[in-house]
């Protein structure tokens, strides 16, 4: 039977979240909002509108919420060319493909940004499908991203796994019934990733590539 590996993408494989939290952090500043990049950091991983209302709350000025994500992008698309995948992301998604897994890449991101994170990871020739914020409706943590992309694989939950690095990876993953395993090299700590669903966790990319045998994905 066939067998789905799903991903996130930022702080999963490719080492953005820094610099999301910074870039959504300054166009905040610039629209006048104070809010601490701690607070920030731990909205990243939601779609832009989530993100903006999860950080100003529903009383916010709902019409200046296309400028912020504009600015955001404006502000994020200058690291493009230099976004650097985490060790050993592009030999992972390899090694599961060559061993028979499905990858498919479950993100928030889509066009221009996602191209680049493709870039980036390097692994085009192991990825099936992505399931892009361009495709669903609702973002993590709904279930629909991770959702479409075993539709796109043609995998039941039941025989999938999902990857990622935040508290809202891994309840997507966990309401779309798949088993979910968490990476600590997006900033989340290992406790909060373990309350929200993850079966396992490891530091990132390499060190889940190198216990690989050992892993539920053996």
């Amino acid at each position: 039977m066939e067998r789905a590996a799903v991903f996130d993408v930022d702080g999963t494989l490719v080492d953005t979240n820094h610099l999301h939290v910074t870039t959504w952090w300054e166009a905040l500043r610039q629209a006048g909002h104070r809010v601490p990049m701690h607070a920030v950091h731990r909205a990243i991983g939601l779609s832009s509108d989530d993100l903006v209302a999860h950080l100003l709350g529903e009383d916010r000025d709902k019409d200046q919420d296309d400028e912020l994500s504009a600015a955001h992008k404006a502000l994020y698309g200058q690291y493009f060319d230099r976004l650097p995948a985490l060790q050993d992301a592009g030999r992972l998604l390899r090694h599961l493909d060559q061993e028979g897994w499905r990858v498919v890449l479950a993100t928030s991101a889509g066009g221009a940004e996602l191209s680049a994170l493709r870039r980036a990871i390097d692994a085009d020739d192991a990825i099936m499908a992505t399931a892009s914020a361009d495709d669903v409706e609702q973002g993590k943590p709904a279930p629909e991203p991770v959702e479409h992309a075993l539709e796109l694989a043609g995998v039941p939950a039941e025989r999938a796994v999902f990857v990622g690095d935040t508290v809202w990876d891994m309840q997507a993953g966990t309401r779309a019934g798949v088993r979910c395993f968490g990476v600590l090299c997006g900033g989340i700590p290992r406790a909060d990733l373990e309350e929200a669903g993850a079966q396992a966790i490891y530091d990132d990319p390499a060190h889940l590539l190198a216990t690989l045998a050992d892993s539920p994905l053996a």
